[in-house]
């Protein structure tokens, strides 16, 4: 069947009206209480366009229905399998059953990806992906599709149930706490988004903080590896995509940080919205964070199992510092279990090497191989650039160094491209 449309492309504002066509389509006429059962032959061949229902009336004959097939799909009824012809034949249905059905197609029974087809620069890449937050629809748009941007958000805001807002990102940031820069293509300026996620609730303004769905793989994959009821220091929690399942699901005592303000309001509407209790919340750099709240709870010898999350990749390494000297003067007559979690970006290339050598000259110390709990390509950022995570158990004789001259906690300011900017 051809859904071409010649006359709209290169159209850059939405013209529903130019989005017809008539097309032939063959079809077959059963008697109506015989419909269910010839399903079992021609359930696989069916139209299905949007808002077209493949099976209609008969007008004038309450007793018969049409069934819409694909051309493509179905070719006559001498090409179907001798056993379905049997069934056709015992429901009184033959070649005199066929004949060719004329429709009139309009902009809502098109495919979101058919007007995509028919408007786009052909032989160049088309809008093949986006993220989902919520009602909310996140796009990193190249540059041959600007000058489409405003029609490619309309159409997602009319093809897609329950969206409301498409946003395309900027190409750089510059910000301590990396909010999102981004121009709204189409539909509200609603930012206020909610977001289910390892059976978790999470709300937040996606215009003030940072939230990528492609990470929720990660996400589950540390909760898994979270002991039931162990402890749980997020570094650079954002909203809590680590924190709050850990607590909820795993019963994890968890401490919970972020020096986004905004993020950290929304982390603790997210403790009351999904009702957990076993979270402290703090609103601090990440490295003093490590140093003025870790010490209390590591003195008291703890013999739960600790986990550390460091999701921030552009920066978390440079924050392994903390942990030098985190005991110095102390004797750990008790061997602490600390598995840290740590992210980076890496060249492809060398991502694995260039990983474990970036964490051990932050520590200044290198790692055991039987101290390495895994090194976890979490996602391709770009095509010769990986996110990476090293889980590591952490030396203790880094916890134990004589103190050196402390690093300033003052927070960097970075302008990275948003490509890069992943938690």
């Amino acid at each position: 069947m051809d859904l071409s449309l010649p006359d709209v492309r290169g159209m850059t504002e939405l013209d529903r009206a130019k989005f017809t066509k008539e097309v032939t389509v063959p079809s077959v006429e059963i008697q109506s209480k015989n419909v269910g059962k010839s399903m079992s032959v021609f359930k696989k061949y069916l139209l299905k366009m949007e808002k077209l229902k493949p099976v209609t009336e008969v007008q004038g004959n309450d007793e018969r229905r049409k069934l819409l097939l694909d051309p493509i799909l179905f070719d006559t009824l001498d090409k179907l399998r001798e056993d379905d012809q049997q069934k056709l034949s015992e429901l009184d249905v033959n070649k005199n059953s066929f004949s060719n059905t004329c429709l009139h197609l309009e902009y809502h029974n098109f495919r979101m990806d058919d007007v995509f087809k028919a408007v786009l620069p052909e032989g160049k890449e088309g809008c093949t992906s986006y993220s989902r937050i919520g009602h909310i629809i996140h796009l990193n748009l190249r540059d041959h599709l600007l000058p489409y941007k405003n029609l490619i958000g309309q159409v997602l805001v009319d093809k897609l149930i329950g969206v409301k807002t498409v946003v395309n990102k900027s190409s750089a940031i510059d910000s301590t706490y990396r909010n999102f820069q981004m121009e709204v293509l189409a539909g509200e300026a609603d930012f206020i988004t909610e977001v289910k996620e390892n059976l978790c609730t999470f709300k937040f303004d996606f215009s003030q903080v940072y939230w990528n769905s492609r990470l929720c793989t990660e996400h589950e994959r540390i909760i898994k590896l979270l002991p039931q009821k162990s402890v749980l220091f997020d570094v650079f929690a954002g909203v809590g995509p680590f924190s709050v399942p850990a607590a909820k699901i795993r019963k994890c005592r968890v401490f919970a940080n972020d020096l986004n303000p905004l993020s950290y309001y929304w982390l603790k509407e997210n403790v009351r919205l999904n009702k957990v209790e076993n979270i402290e919340t703090f609103n601090l750099d990440g490295r003093r964070f490590i140093r003025e709240q870790m010490p209390p709870f590591l003195l008291a010898r703890p013999t739960e199992p600790i986990h550390v999350t460091m999701n921030l990749p552009a920066l978390a390494v440079e924050f392994l510092d903390a942990f030098i000297g985190l005991l110095s003067g102390v004797e750990l007559d008790l061997l602490l279990d600390i598995t840290v979690h740590v992210y980076s970006f890496c060249e492809e290339s060398s991502a694995f090497s260039e990983m474990r050598t970036k964490v051990e000259s932050a520590l200044k110390h290198s790692i055991e191989n039987e101290q390495i709990v895994e090194l976890v390509d979490v996602r391709d950022v770009s095509p010769k650039k990986h996110m990476l995570r090293l889980s590591f158990r952490i030396p203790p004789d880094v916890l134990t160094k004589a103190a050196e001259e402390e690093t300033s906690s003052e927070p960097k300011r970075l302008k990275l491209d948003l490509e890069t900017q992943d938690r």
